[in-house]
């Protein structure tokens, strides 16, 4: 970090990220959230604050969580450091905004967007900070439609800051959000980057930026197409299904759920993406040709949808 960069910069825009976000959400489903503040307590693994947002049982969302976290430590955890040995025990500051969005509706995709820094002061090194994020869209049932303008929204996001960042951080993404134990990807994409300051500090935050102001563009005009959609039984107990799916990720695979357990992060906080109401079934079989079907067929094979 040989620049003069401003972390309480990103700290302001994160909060207010936050805020803009549930807001949005608020006047949609018409649900307040519940706010619960924290702080981490002397005696514990980790210093520092966040604010935990909670809307549940809403009439569009069954559950959405919006967290923003700002803690310090003295040694990077396993997770931060597999990439970067050099930084192995060096104390560390890391924020972020995360969130998951659970619809009511099986016709409107779950969504997860997360954007954060990282800032290391290993001993005898200059300090060191990076950032990481992206965002990513789960149907249950798919639309060409609904998929296309996801990703479009996600590179127009990081189209100012080249041309080659869409093609990488989209590829990306297809392989990180993959769950390898059953080889199948857990939605239809969209942007993922991490250890990210090769266009300098103030430069790679506004990418972080551009991002996160992205998720509302990209996401909420596929809530309001889709919200008020029949649906029955049938839809519901296939979503239900696929749920399975995503917590088996985040909790087998995700990186940032790692990251919090490992450092001794706040738990609650760190579980908020979990699903309400989840089901498994052994060996489930889906009828050839249904929408069901498609999903797995068609939806959940990575491919250029813009």
């Amino acid at each position: 970090m040989t620049e003069n960069f401003d972390i309480d910069a990103v700290r302001t825009y994160l909060v207010g990220l936050q805020n803009r976000i549930t807001s949005s959400l608020n006047a949609m489903d018409a649900t307040p959230f519940v706010v619960d503040a924290w702080q981490k307590e002397a005696h514990e693994p980790l210093q520092g604050q966040g604010v935990t947002m909670i809307m549940e049982g809403g009439p569009v969302f069954e559950r959405a969580g919006c967290g923003f976290s700002h803690v310090s430590g003295p040694k990077l955890p396993p997770s931060a450091t597999a990439h970067r040995p050099e930084l192995a025990g060096a104390p560390f500051e890391a924020m972020g905004v995360s969130l998951v969005f659970h619809p009511r509706n099986p016709y409107v995709p779950t969504v997860h967007m997360n954007v954060r820094m990282i800032a290391a002061k290993p001993e005898g090194l200059a300090p060191v900070a990076w950032f990481g994020g992206g965002m990513d869209l789960t149907p249950y049932y798919g639309f060409d439609e609904d998929t296309v303008h996801f990703h479009q929204s996600c590179k127009d996001a990081l189209a100012p800051f080249g041309a080659d960042l869409h093609p990488r951080f989209k590829a990306w993404c297809d392989t990180y959000f993959c769950n390898k134990h059953r080889q199948e990807q857990r939605g239809v994409g969209g942007i993922f980057f991490d250890d990210f300051s090769e266009l300098g500090m103030a430069q790679s935050f506004a990418m972080m930026q551009s991002v996160g102001n992205a998720l509302l563009p990209a996401y909420l005009p596929i809530v309001a197409a889709r919200k008020d959609q029949p649906y029955g039984e049938r839809e519901r107990d296939f979503q239900l299904y696929r749920r399975g799916r995503y917590v088996e990720f985040n909790l087998v695979w995700d990186r940032g759920t790692h990251f919090g357990l490992q450092s001794g992060g706040r738990t609650e906080s760190i579980l908020l993406s979990m699903p309400p109401l989840v089901t498994w079934s052994y060996n489930r079989q889906t009828e050839a040709g249904s929408p069901e079907a498609q999903l797995l067929s068609y939806f959940l094979k990575p491919k250029d949808w813009v």
